[in-house]
């Protein structure tokens, strides 16, 4: 069976808002396996994100989820979405780009999606071990 077509049109259209100037949001359907966004910003199952290289930090078009860093209200959060969950990437400027409208099962011989993020590589998990000194 073929891979997904779906992973590669996010990044196509992703780099045509990009190179155009334009500024890519990602309309996720939040309630989806292997979804992790802010729940507070969730309406009717569904979440918009901006996703231009000015609002988000290390983001990865290329794995699957697609994951990246960003601020909602001031506090930082990682945001994973398997590609399976895009329902929609489009420029917010012209609103052109592509809708998928319905979640895609998971490839059956992939991986399977983490269950959330997990500490970044070489930074410690747990309470730091640093304390103020007088």
């Amino acid at each position: 069976m073929a891979k997904s077509r779906r992973p590669y049109l996010i990044r196509a259209i992703y780099e045509w808002a990009a190179d155009n100037g334009y500024t890519p949001h990602l309309v996720a359907a939040a309630d989806a396996d292997g979804v992790v966004v802010p729940r507070e910003f969730v309406q009717d199952g569904r979440i918009t994100l901006n996703v231009s290289m000015n609002a988000v930090q290390g983001l990865d078009l290329h794995s699957d989820p697609i994951y990246f860093s960003a601020r909602f209200s001031g506090r930082a959060f990682d945001i994973w979405v398997p590609s399976g969950a895009v329902l929609a990437i489009f420029a917010k400027e012209s609103g052109e780009g592509i809708v998928f409208g319905e979640v895609e099962a998971a490839d059956p011989d992939g991986e399977p999606p983490p269950q959330g993020p997990s500490p970044e590589p070489g930074k410690p998990a747990g309470r730091s071990h640093l304390r103020v000194v007088k």
